[in-house]
């Protein structure tokens, strides 16, 4: 079994990521990432129809939005984007914030991260760029961060 401790950092968009077991180590049922989120910081309303994304914030608050659904979520507690889910955060701490975010079924996080930072390296990307990259994965960009 493998795990993985590899870090890639987003700067434009406020985030670490850690991926600390990667889809090979689990047969491809899940992959386990740490983000650790700068504050006012958090991904565009997005969606997956594959993967369902399970949040468990370690440190500070963050807000959340599944399906129209907001909740403030902080350290010990969980909230779950299903498959298929429009979700979005945002930290609403005043410091970095940390979760551990179980991906499943599994994903390379790596790879996807990495692509990530590379459509990310000038802030706003171009929205043929951030909807050619959600093409590849799997995933569909419907709109901005979410604000608190």
């Amino acid at each position: 079994m493998q795990l993985n401790s590899n870090t890639i950092d987003i700067p434009t968009i406020g985030v670490n990521v850690q991926v600390r077991i990667g889809p090979a180590a689990t047969g491809n049922k899940e992959t386990l990432i740490e983000t650790s989120d700068e504050p006012g910081y958090g991904p565009p309303m997005h969606r997956h129809e594959r993967e369902t994304e399970i949040f468990h914030v370690l440190t500070g608050q963050y807000l959340f939005e599944v399906d129209g659904e907001r909740t403030i979520a902080s350290a010990g507690e969980t909230v779950v984007g299903p498959a298929g889910s429009t979700h979005r955060f945002t930290n609403i701490d005043k410091e970095t914030s940390r979760m551990l975010v179980l991906i499943t079924p599994g994903l390379d996080a790596v790879a996807f991260f990495v692509e990530l930072r590379s459509v990310m390296s000038n802030g706003e990307p171009a929205p043929d760029a951030i909807r050619d990259f959600g093409a590849k994965w799997g995933v569909e960009f419907v709109g901005p961060p979410l604000k608190a």
